[in-house]
């Protein structure tokens, strides 16, 4: 994504209005904020644009309120939990976007902030709409996208609204995401191996076709091993499966075989005849038919321990099982750890992405360390199968 306009460290914001779009889309259960990452992911730049002494108006999402006003979708804990991290003042507006709104953003002094309330209380945000797009750019002089996970919309804060400001830029968050999937995908070091897990294969067939044209090694762990193994007359008993994913994979394989790609699928698996029963380890090919593939086995994370010894950059999205239940779980686990302590020793670039990915990886209580951490979900998945995003476009 060449030509990106990113925020210049020597613009001359002092007193300016910055309208900056974040991602602080965090899960809430009875007003209480159960992962703050994305949070405190935004505060560095925060505390940059306050030192500064800019004038910072706030815009993010929660959720998906359907251009409705839900109380369990406020901002409002964000908003109270930024009190305690911040030490400037910080207001909370709640009303339409409006003259009123813009008075709100005039009245601010230097080095304060305005945080909106959730933009997609208002329909006209998921409809790209115009107007309501003019209204929002009149909170500031500057724009800056600062929310990557949210750059594959085309809807009002993240598009539209780049058309009636002078300057838009992309933020420092939005850049270290871009650069991080670079690694990957253009400035990528050899041995890559690509680990890609989860249950639906249709869903991440242009990502796969994308990347094998990229990458020496593709493994596939999770549910969708499932339709492989099968693929290749293995008897999966009652394990998930995709329906009518032949021709996908017959697809995969030959993309495979053209770009010299090796294609790693499980050797063992983990079984049990319930989501809630005892694992035991099958080889491939001694699946019973009452059976549930539940995770990989032993064998299976040896091959792919040997296989990241040597990779010089590893991209992994999605959990290797059903990490859920702690029995199921070691197979995630054995990669995230095997992953950590190879970029810990400097021998290997990692890329993790994707929102169950790091869900089994909170869930560990691991101390991990990877090169770059995505918390992007389908942005990041969009960006890999090599689309041209819209909230990056209108930032060239």
């Amino acid at each position: 994504m060449n030509g990106i306009k990113f925020f210049p460290k020597d613009l001359q914001i002092k007193n300016k209005r910055i309208v900056l779009r974040v991602d602080l889309n965090v899960p809430i259960k009875e007003g209480k904020i159960l992962d703050h990452t994305r949070i405190l992911l935004i505060l560095p730049f925060l505390q940059e644009l306050i030192k500064r002494k800019s004038r910072i108006i706030l815009v993010s999402h929660l959720g998906r309120p359907e251009g409705k006003k839900e109380i369990k979708l406020s901002l409002n804990p964000i908003f109270e939990y930024l009190k305690t991290k911040i030490k400037t003042k910080i207001f909370f507006y709640t009303g339409d976007i409006n003259q009123e709104a813009k008075n709100k953003s005039l009245n601010l002094k230097e080095g304060e902030i305005l945080l909106l309330e959730n933009i997609r209380f208002f329909k006209e945000e998921t409809e790209n709409n115009e107007k309501f797009s003019k209204h929002l750019s009149e909170l500031g002089e500057i724009y800056v996208n600062d929310a990557f996970s949210c750059s594959h919309r085309k809807q009002s804060s993240i598009h539209k609204i780049t058309s009636f400001f002078k300057n838009s830029y992309g933020g420092p968050l939005l850049k270290k995401e871009i650069d991080a999937v670079n690694l990957v995908i253009k400035e990528k070091k050899h041995p890559v191996t690509c680990i890609i897990g989860g249950s639906k294969i249709s869903t991440k067939i242009n990502v796969i076709s994308n990347l094998i044209k990229n990458v020496d090694n593709f493994v596939i762990v999770g549910a969708m091993a499932n339709n492989f193994l099968m693929h290749k007359g293995f008897k999966i008993g009652k394990s998930l499966i995709e329906k009518n994913s032949q021709e996908i994979i017959n697809k995969i394989y030959d993309e495979a075989k053209k770009n010299d790609c090796k294609i790693i699928m499980p050797e063992d698996c983990k079984v049990s005849k319930n989501f809630d029963g005892k694992p035991q380890i099958r080889e491939k090919d001694k699946i019973g038919n009452e059976e549930i593939i539940l995770d990989i086995g032993p064998k299976t994370v040896e091959l792919i321990e040997k296989t990241l010894d040597n990779s010089k950059t590893v991209l992994w999205n999605g959990p290797a099982g059903y990490f859920e239940n702690k029995n199921f779980a070691s197979g995630t686990f054995s990669i995230a750890k095997k992953i950590s302590e190879n970029t810990n020793n400097n021998s290997l670039i990692s890329i993790l992405g994707g929102g169950d990915t790091i869900a089994a990886l909170n869930k560990s209580e691991l101390k991990l360390s990877f090169t770059h951490l995505s918390t992007a979900g389908g942005a990041f998945l969009e960006y890999l199968e090599g689309k041209d995003l819209p909230g990056l476009s209108v930032l060239k």
